[in-house]
């Protein structure tokens, strides 16, 4: 891999190892998502906003990772990824810092939701850049050495921000007996955090040969091959199908996803299990992910070894079943915070298993000419996929209370079965060949 160099007095300045990057690249990519799609839930329970409007408008926030595919290539036809990393997280710093500023007035929520768009559309546009930079500044044996790297510091981003940081913010609430104050503080803390990953990788990022911009100046050559590129994508056989699962697979995790924590938070009165929000930190976002991250590589273990096909349907039960939990939460009302958690890690272990069949059909999916572009638009299906049911389940859940919504979402498990028995699969899909 070809690096620029700077020289200081005619000495070749070496380029930084990656594991002065790489961890914390990932970090700053996984902590702006995190707080969008699953704190900003938990901000807005805590600031008394009803479920309707909580799940209506954090699940408006998906729309720029459905739209991605769309402007991705925008990063590569202006200036370098390096500078579009570095320049985003300071806007991510800036933009989560306004959220704290915002929260003590009368229009928190509007214009909180103005700044968590603007991190919505930062972060996936910083996706597109990180991810593409990751490609460019290390040559094949290191990305295959550091994909696990990255992948454990986004799940640790994960634990951050919907665990340790909430954390925090409950902590913070008690002690200042100020649910604002405590909130205040600990998204300025983030701000700060992120502010100070900006300016760290303005500094230390790495200056690769290839990470130059492709300029405008093609622009009918580009929107051909853009526009040929989506055309082929829709031209695969069984199309259709196709689409029904990458939109239909999650339909039951899309609802749940967006009132688990509202569910655990709200008053045992009003069908709640009544949690603080430093308890609800601890139990889903720390117990929880440490659960879904063990689940997802159990599951991709397995596949690896016997093929998708033999995995594909234990997959998709042990995605749905396990919400039984919150049935039998709302049923039962266990006041032990012990298995509260057993619950909740169930259901997470439960999804990371069955995410992991997901993750690898759109790689099937993707296969053949353009497969990079072809699974970046699978992934704008994925995200419309949770969005879409997200939208509509706080108002569903309000109208049929807590119980009947869980009994609800097990009904809604169905068309993630019906999807699986109707896609095309080979039986050695996804296992890893051994020589002789």
């Amino acid at each position: 891999m070809a690096f620029r160099h700077r020289t200081v007095t005619g000495i070749t300045k070496k380029p930084p190892t990656p594991w002065c990057w790489v961890p914390s690249l990932y970090l700053a990519e996984g902590l702006p998502y995190v707080m969008v799609m699953a704190v900003s839930v938990i901000l807005y329970k805590d600031l008394g906003v009803s479920n309707a409007q909580i799940a209506l408008y954090t699940s408006w926030l998906y729309l720029p990772w459905v739209i991605k595919p769309l402007w991705s290539p925008v990063v590569e036809l202006f200036r370098t990824r390096r500078l579009w990393i570095w320049t985003l997280q300071l806007v991510l710093g800036a933009a989560f810092a306004g959220v704290a500023l915002s929260l003590p007035g009368d229009a928190f929520l509007r214009w909180s939701l103005v700044l968590f768009w603007l991190a919505a559309f930062s972060a996936a546009t910083h996706d597109v850049a990180a991810d593409g930079f990751y490609m460019l500044a290390l040559n094949e044996r290191q990305q295959s050495f550091f994909v696990g790297i990255r992948s454990t510091f986004y799940r640790l981003a994960n634990i951050t921000g919907q665990g340790l940081l909430v954390m925090l913010a409950g902590r913070l609430q008690e002690q200042t007996g100020n649910v604002r104050l405590g909130w205040q503080l600990a998204l300025g803390a983030l701000g700060l955090c992120l502010l100070a990953a900006g300016s760290y990788h303005a500094l230390i990022l790495p200056r690769p040969q290839g990470d130059q911009a492709a300029g405008a100046s093609p622009g009918q050559h580009f929107i051909e091959g853009f526009l040929n590129t989506l055309v082929s994508f829709f031209q695969k056989p069984r199309i259709i199908t196709l689409l029904l699962f990458l939109l239909f697979y999650r339909f039951a995790e899309a609802q749940l996803v967006k009132l688990a924590a509202p569910f655990l938070m709200d008053a045992r009165e009003r069908g709640g299990l009544g949690l603080t929000t430093e308890q609800v930190g601890f139990v889903y976002g720390t117990v929880g992910i440490a659960a879904l991250t063990v689940g997802g590589l159990l599951g991709g273990i397995l596949v690896s070894r016997h093929g998708l096909k033999r995995w594909l349907w234990p997959m998709a039960l042990l995605m749905n079943v396990p919400n039984l939990a919150y049935v039998s939460f709302a049923l039962l009302k266990p006041v032990s915070l012990t298995w509260i958690c057993i619950g909740v890690a169930w259901e997470q272990f439960g999804y990371g298993f069955g995410f992991t069949a997901f993750l690898m059909y759109m790689i099937r999916i993707a296969r053949g000419p353009n497969p990079t572009a072809h699974y970046a638009i699978c992934t704008g299906f994925m995200a419309l996929g949770m969005m879409l049911p997200g939208m509509i389940s706080g108002t569903v859940q309000e109208w049929l209370g807590y119980k009947t919504f869980f009994i609800w979402i097990m009904l809604a498990t169905l068309p993630s079965f019906a999807v699986c028995f109707w896609i095309p699969l080979e039986p050695d899909f996804g296992r890893r060949t051994v020589p002789g």
